[in-house]
């Protein structure tokens, strides 16, 4: 295949192309929807090889433990059926290999045979160098894909197919809500999807049940906390900082997400005073969904910027102070809260 650009994942436009074309000899993988990734790797696996002759014709090789010899050996192996021969290269970092590795392996990906599809998967969350060859290599001779998470006219109406087939149903706005404090990656909602399902007592998926069990992300509690911070409910601000401090999560990578959110709200107000629009914001901020756009605009318009200002400058302080000072880093984000929480709201 004859492709020079990178594309952001359409997955119905590589199911199609996949079921048109047929399979390709080059696939490189990365991104953070691995649920995605892992479901095309197996459509594509199933694309090549015969049924029944799968443990001959399929092989799976360590990325991590790169050895080009086998490389070589599983793509230039026959097939023992009238199919293809899938090999999989998992969790491979191009930017781990030596210069003269990455020339042969290059080499390798010229002459993959008609016969053998390759496909090349990233550890999750990792993207590739653009700026080394054997990178540059990948994508100028094959289909090079991110799985990027999915946008909300997909996400939720996969969140109610997989309710449904555990015979329950769920609204748009408990489905938003299970978003807002799980996440939007597909393997992280699965397990929450099957617990809320098996908790609830009724056909139909409340509120009060994600409530109930849902795993909470840190950026849920943290959003919750600085809208508490905007309506001066100083109490559920407290409460949302001590269920934070209960989890694993360390004091400074709860402050690195404090502080992007009140860079947010600031952007947001920012925005407000500009009379610009909730798509501006969404852009801006990287937000993939309407509906945490508008909670984000609703809390930023209950602060003023100075005090929008000065928070963000007291998460940079707190920063520095954490990083640089013997101060236990929890007493420092205790401080932070009492901060903020004087500074009240408009």
């Amino acid at each position: 295949m004859a492709r020079s650009q990178t594309d952001a994942l359409d997955y119905k436009v590589l199911q199609r192309e996949l079921k048109e074309k047929g399979p390709g000899p080059l696939y490189l993988f990365w991104g953070e929807e691995d649920y995605l990734r892992d479901t095309f790797v197996a459509e594509l696996r199933a694309a090549c090889l015969e049924e029944g002759w799968e443990e001959f014709d399929a092989k799976r090789l360590d990325g991590r433990q790169l050895d080009l010899d086998m490389l070589s050996d599983a793509l230039d192996a026959l097939p023992f059926s009238g199919g293809r021969v899938f090999v999989e290269l998992r969790d491979f970092d191009p930017g781990q290999c030596r210069a003269d590795t990455a020339q042969r392996m290059m080499t390798l990906l010229s002459n993959i045979p008609e016969w053998c599809t390759l496909v090349i998967t990233l550890p999750t969350g990792q993207a590739p160098d653009g700026r080394l060859a054997l990178v540059k290599h990948c994508k100028k001779i094959g289909r090079a894909v991110e799985f990027t998470t999915q946008p909300q006219d997909k996400l939720l109406p996969w969140i109610a197919r997989r309710f449904s087939g555990l015979g329950k149903r769920i609204g748009r706005v408990e489905a938003e809500r299970l978003i807002f404090l799980s996440g939007d990656l597909m393997n992280r909602l699965i397990p929450e999807i099957e617990k809320i399902a098996a908790y609830s007592s009724g056909e139909y998926i409340t509120v009060k049940d994600i409530e109930a069990v849902a795993h909470r992300i840190p950026e849920a509690d943290v959003f919750e906390m600085c809208d508490c911070l905007s309506r001066r409910d100083i109490e559920g601000a407290v409460l949302r900082m001590a269920e934070l401090l209960s989890t694993k999560e360390s004091p400074i990578a709860i402050l690195a997400v404090l502080g992007g959110q009140m860079r947010r709200l600031y952007a947001a107000r920012l925005a407000q005073e500009q009379k610009l629009g909730a798509e501006f914001v969404k852009e801006v901020c990287a937000l993939r969904f309407d509906f945490i756009a508008k909670k984000l605009m609703d809390s930023a318009r209950r602060f003023t910027t100075e005090q929008l200002a000065d928070a963000v400058a007291l998460c940079a302080e707190m920063d520095y102070r954490m990083k640089s000072s013997s101060q236990d880093d929890e007493e420092l984000l205790k401080e932070l809260l009492l901060r903020l929480a004087v500074g009240g709201a408009a």
